[in-house]
């Protein structure tokens, strides 16, 4: 496995490239992107744009790791209005454009969230729906789709989680994994080892439980997440690809004490048995 850091863990406006020079400077072998609205890397970026992140990331010998979003809280692709469903399946169609020419092989994907307006054997149904028919889209790209849970009130148990993956059945939808996330309601090493090899990507954080909220995340080591646990999972499953640290920025003052931190946990996280 390898080490990575999400380009959420830096303060926001900073740029792409000077993130991949402080991630490299710091150790770490590679960096999650995001695709936003507005800004360096958005809907509306030329692909030559995003090619010369590419470059950068090659000349400096960083991976970029995968394309993530948090587009998909505002355009969820799974939902009754049929204008914020068209937006959402076109946030999904460009980051994977996008995920094609980054050269990385899976981009992140927020489904929904139930409310009072979408049940949840509603939001199930119009999931799989959606998510196999996007499964056809990603095709194009050879692009995997990582179904993430983030506190959304959907797929709350690592096994419907799973039943999800399989009713979709399409090889470009998978499980993107957050370790932090499900700590409240659950344990990451069990999660892992019944997802298995539905698991195309993992987020590792840091959750506080005797907290509880959403205040209770946490840099990595500094939470309840029982890490050793969760590496013996993920090796008995045969993960083998990044362990992507999403952590948020904690000082603008000082913003490579987060990076220089975040990497030296994860070589220690790496390093566990």
């Amino acid at each position: 496995m390898k080490s990575a850091i999400s380009i959420w863990s830096f303060p926001g406006g900073t740029p792409l490239k000077q993130a991949m020079d402080k991630a490299k400077k710091f150790g770490l072998d590679g960096i999650e992107l995001a695709l936003n609205e507005e800004g360096e890397l958005s809907l509306n970026s030329d692909p030559s744009e995003v090619k010369a992140l590419l470059d950068h990331a090659r000349s400096i010998g960083l991976g970029i790791t995968s394309l993530a979003t948090g587009l998909g809280w505002k355009y969820p692709p799974v939902t009754r209005d049929a204008s914020i469903a068209a937006k959402g399946r076109q946030v999904i169609e460009t980051g994977l454009k996008f995920a094609q020419i980054l050269q990385v092989d899976c981009i992140l994907s927020v489904p929904c969230t139930v409310s009072e307006n979408l049940p949840y054997d509603e939001a199930y149904t119009r999931g799989v729906e959606v998510y196999r028919d996007l499964g056809k889209v990603a095709e194009k790209y050879g692009v995997i789709i990582g179904v993430e849970i983030v506190w959304n009130k959907f797929l709350y148990s690592p096994m419907e989680f799973a039943r999800f993956i399989d009713d979709v059945n399409h090889p470009l939808v998978q499980a993107y994994f957050d370790v932090g996330n499900v700590l409240v309601f659950g344990y990451p090493d069990q999660w892992i080892r019944i997802l298995g090899k539905r698991i195309a990507k993992v987020h590792v954080k840091d959750f506080r439980r005797s907290i509880g909220n959403i205040t209770g995340f946490t840099t990595l080591l500094d939470g309840d997440v029982d890490y050793p646990a969760v590496m013996r999972a993920l090796r008995e499953v045969g993960y083998d690809d990044y362990l992507i640290a999403e952590v948020g920025p904690i000082s603008p003052a000082a913003p490579d004490f987060l990076v220089e931190k975040t990497a030296r946990a994860l070589s220690i996280i790496l390093a566990m048995a």
